[in-house]
């Protein structure tokens, strides 16, 4: 593959999503439509990678950041046009083949541009095109065989097309192999005789059999090569497809769906084996999930671990660790590099940030751990909440195994908390509690006798 590289045109603005975000930045399962080719271009080891940017073109180069070469298509005046703009970076990659994808098509997968090239390569292919075959061919380009079917003669689009080519099936992706030094001479004769003016991809083929040269197509066994977006409702129904896709897996590999109301689980998760997803549950980013474990319902768990027999019920886990056995839920928040040991349990409307949580520790309801060491089978009383922050700087709290922690106790970071130590219900802890003691900090009670009368009296 190192000889090969890839452009993909990501300049189009899609005005019908009425937006000013480029349309190869509208997510899918949420990822940009722009990340899924870039994925599949490097999962099928393609190094050399120019995206072609054009409307709000710093919108796509802040999200690349480095990562690839872009060039700039500053007129939008076709996908020939658009791969134009890449020609003296296609010179520097003479000696091997091209690959071109739309970078508003995000379901070329890179199993698909592996066969492809290997086909092209294989047949002595100057252009391959990557096809689909579909039940309802309607408004796409018909791939016209040669007699023998190894070979194309062409593609024609849905309004040229005779009633008998409308029959065919086999469509254009949008997709193509180009061996790079045919495609730079086709560029320098694809010319805009058409009524829009514009350079049309598409001729380039034309060229390539005019000139003599071999063409060819590889039909994808993936029938979705093909599916784009131009408006939302073509976004959406990219969604759903990636949607029931990845579900399929997940089912193929022995996790339980319930219902799949409201579920949503990015291409890049992992659920174990004897996992059940409940309704209303998003995973997202590089999270993983054990097995035997209980998510849902309404749980969001975005770039995180979560182990063996755990059960989640309306928790939103970000960035963090959670072990087995851990049990959670309702209305529990996890933060940012969190970690959640073995056997904990978390109750109602408690919530986590950059802490960890010793193995077997408690928090029943209404608590907020932030910036903690705690250690294990600690308990936390109703309302406790570890105060981290004096307006200017963060502090941490350090809670030892076995203590125990009285309702409504606040604990004023830096603070330490010993092994077996106790805190009253209603104190405030401004200073370090020794192994095994207990503080009772409290300001004295004063009872005024007859308060309530004077007060009524007032009225």
């Amino acid at each position: 593959m190192n000889n090969n590289c890839a452009v993909i045109l990501a300049g189009g603005q899609g005005k019908r999503m009425k937006s000013d975000l480029p349309k190869p930045m509208f997510e899918v399962l949420g990822e940009p439509m722009l990340e899924w080719a870039l994925k599949s271009c490097e999962e099928a080891e393609i190094g050399n990678i120019c995206v072609v940017k054009g409307y709000n073109a710093e919108v796509i180069e802040n999200y690349l950041n480095g990562r690839c070469t872009t060039v700039m298509q500053e007129e939008r005046m076709g996908t020939g046009h658009a791969v134009m703009m890449a020609v003296d970076w296609l010179k520097e990659h003479m000696g091997g083949n091209t690959l071109i994808l739309c970078g508003d098509a995000p379901f070329v997968d890179s199993e698909t541009v592996k066969q492809a090239l290997e086909l092209h390569i294989a047949d002595g292919n100057a252009v391959t095109v990557i096809t689909s075959e579909v039940e309802n061919p309607y408004g796409y380009g018909r791939i016209l065989r040669t007699p023998d079917r190894k070979g194309i003669k062409g593609i024609v689009e849905e309004k040229d097309a005779t009633n008998e080519q409308k029959k065919i099936c086999e469509i254009n992706s949008g997709a193509y192999w180009f061996k790079t030094e045919q495609l730079l001479y086709a560029l320098g004769e694809i010319k805009p005789n058409n009524s829009q003016g514009e350079y049309y991809l598409t001729d380039s083929v034309f060229i390539l059999i005019d000139a003599g040269h071999r063409a060819g197509a590889y039909i994808s066994p993936n029938p979705d090569v093909v599916l784009g977006a131009n408006d939302r409702r073509g976004l959406l129904k990219l969604n759903n497809a990636a949607r029931e896709a990845v579900i399929g897996k997940h089912l193929d590999n022995g996790v339980e769906f319930v219902c799949t109301d409201g579920v949503t689980i990015g291409r890049s998760v992992k659920i174990g084996t004897g996992t059940k997803i409940l309704q209303g549950t998003i995973l997202k980013g590089n999270t993983v999930i054990g097995e035997n474990c209980v998510i849902g319902p309404n749980c969001l768990i975005e770039n995180s671990t979560v182990g063996d027999n755990t059960i989640l019920n309306t928790v939103q886990v970000y960035d963090s660790q959670i072990d087995d056995g851990v049990k959670m839920g309702p209305f529990v928040h996890v933060r940012m590099n969190s970690h959640v040991k073995s056997g904990v349990k978390i109750g109602d409307f408690v919530e986590i940030k950059n802490s960890v949580i010793g193995e077997r520790t408690a928090a029943a309801h209404l608590t907020y751990v932030g910036d903690s060491d705690v250690g294990s089978g600690v308990n936390f009383g109703c309302g406790t909440v570890t105060v981290n922050y004096d307006g200017m700087n963060k502090h941490r709290t350090t809670i030892g195994d076995g203590a125990f922690i009285g309702c409504n106790t606040n604990l004023i970071a830096p603070v330490k908390v010993g092994n077996y130590a106790y805190t009253a219900a209603g104190s405030t802890v401004t200073s370090d509690v020794p192994d095994g003691a207990l503080c009772i900090e409290r300001s004295d009670m004063h009872i005024k006798e007859g308060y309530s009368e004077g007060k009524l009296r007032k009225k």
